[in-house]
């Protein structure tokens, strides 16, 4: 799919994002694979539709003091959601949509329901970004490389002489700087800290998250992270590194995976962003497609806006997004 709006990249980078001018660069990869292998290639044009759905959510999360995760919200709608529709339009029939993302899916016939695993290789998991996908949308999904570790992956690529063999990762959403998606609304303010303090200058919230230490630019005795981020007042507050742990949270937009839905509250590993180590937690129902999570153990920078997804082993249980 073709979502990249601006020009394109002139000069190689090495690490592509998702969304970035190197886009033509992996077009014409895929293309070449395709040729190798000797199936149809298609691309398809998704600027508008990404833009309205991913990029404008992206930039007004940030404003409102949030931190988003553009992927999940791009596989539901865009990667999952719009391309499929698109293609279907197009008049050309599939019975399986297939991607590289590193995952498994099942069917469990006694609960009738899509099951989303973990991937074999863990260390290249991503899971974590799918939980928001529907029923119906895994119903149509298979994730071949789910049993397979990235070098064996790599070395199959090499074993059929693919262009591809020897190419980079790619990065998440944007391979570097994202500033200047919101340069233009981004506006100066006072940093406080949690007396109340005027400690500093902040160049504008976007630049901003909860647990963020380095880029400050505030000298005190000890290492000083952002503790809360007041969009209304366009201030930063800033504490030390024990001010940043809390032991709850509250989850809204919630979807579920391998339960149709939550009834009663439920032990289960709970994980607050991609990077971050699983934690114990019991899963307590609210109304409003809401839930609350409480922690065993504190957890770090807990931030309005990220994912949280909820295991039972490899077993993804669902997740929602945490509102505070």
């Amino acid at each position: 799919m073709r979502i990249w709006a601006g020009e394109p990249q002139t000069a190689k980078q090495r690490h592509h994002g998702c969304y970035g001018p190197e886009e033509e660069e992996d077009i014409e990869d895929a293309k070449k694979v395709a040729s190798d292998l000797g199936i149809p290639f298609h691309v398809f044009d998704l600027k508008e539709e990404y833009k309205s759905e991913v990029i404008d959510y992206f930039c007004s999360e940030y404003l409102t003091g949030r931190t988003p995760n553009p992927c999940v919200r791009c596989n539901r709608r865009i990667k999952f959601g719009m391309l499929v529709e698109k293609v279907q339009e197009s008049g050309i029939e599939f019975d399986y949509f297939a991607t590289g993302h590193y995952a498994r899916l099942e069917y469990d016939e006694k609960k009738q329901r899509y099951i989303l695993k973990k991937a074999s290789d863990l260390s290249k998991d991503q899971s974590y970004f799918l939980y928001s996908l529907s029923q119906e949308q895994l119903g149509h999904l298979v994730f071949p490389l789910g049993d397979y570790y990235k070098d064996e992956v790599r070395q199959m690529a090499f074993n059929y002489k693919l262009g591809t063999k020897d190419k980079p990762e790619s990065q998440n959403f944007i391979s570097g700087d994202y500033s200047f998606l919101l340069a233009d609304q981004a506006k100066p303010g006072p940093v406080f800290d949690t007396q109340g303090n005027l400690v500093g200058q902040h160049k504008g919230i976007p630049y901003y998250t909860i647990g963020q230490r380095k880029g400050l630019g505030i000298s005190a005795g000890e290492p000083l992270y952002v503790t809360a981020i007041d969009s209304e007042e366009n201030r930063i507050i800033v504490g030390t590194k024990d001010q940043i742990y809390d032991s709850e949270l509250t989850v809204n937009e919630l979807n579920w995976v391998s339960i149709e839905s939550l009834e009663q509250p439920v032990g289960a590993k709970a994980k607050i962003r991609y990077l971050h180590k699983e934690a114990d937690a019991v899963i307590t129902p609210l109304s409003g497609n809401k839930c609350h999570v409480q922690f065993q153990k504190p957890q770090m920078a807990i931030t309005p806006g990220q994912a949280v997804v909820f295991y039972d082993g490899d077993i993804v249980i669902g997740g929602g997004t945490i509102l505070i």
